[in-house]
């Protein structure tokens, strides 16, 4: 009788072991994408014009995904103390499809931006994340390639 209790107390443990092992490797959490980037470079293409961007210069950028959400963060390094004081927030859910990545800007300090949908490809390579997509914002005149690249920021 304790052989069979025993038995019995030993398997569900183990069953429970294998669905936590299961369900922790599915979730979204588990993908690549997860965790906080620093913007390399950035390009954009706009009619015609192509404008090679290194944010490293005189800001900071840095993009924050979970599993359901991303935001970005940009200031200047001077910490507004000079003609050219930079701040900009933005965030939202996203969905990703394969390597389909599209953010759902929900808040973003330049307003004309939120309640649109911007749609990329992701690429992730080692601890390099390039996206590229178009930028579309009608009622801000913005139609543009946006090509950013970033490097996980390690703790």
């Amino acid at each position: 009788m304790k052989i069979k209790i025993a038995l019995v107390v030993i398997t569900v443990a183990l069953i429970s072991c294998n669905n936590k092992t299961e369900n922790s490797l599915s979730t979204p959490a588990q993908l690549p994408l997860i965790g906080t980037w620093q913007l390399l470079t950035a390009i954009t293409i706009e009619k015609g014009d192509t404008t090679v961007t290194d944010p490293t210069k005189n800001s900071s950028f840095i993009k924050i995904i979970n599993d359901t959400h991303f935001a970005f963060l940009q200031h200047d390094l001077n910490k507004g103390k000079d003609s050219l004081p930079v701040y900009v927030s933005g965030g939202g859910s996203y969905s990703l499809n394969d390597s389909l990545y599209t953010e759902h800007l929900e808040y973003c300090s330049a307003r004309k931006w939120e309640g649109n949908d911007f749609k990329f490809t992701v690429t992730i390579k080692n601890d390099t994340l390039i996206q590229s997509g178009v930028e579309k914002v009608e009622s801000a005149g913005i139609n543009r390639i946006n090509i950013e690249k970033y490097v996980r920021i390690k703790k």
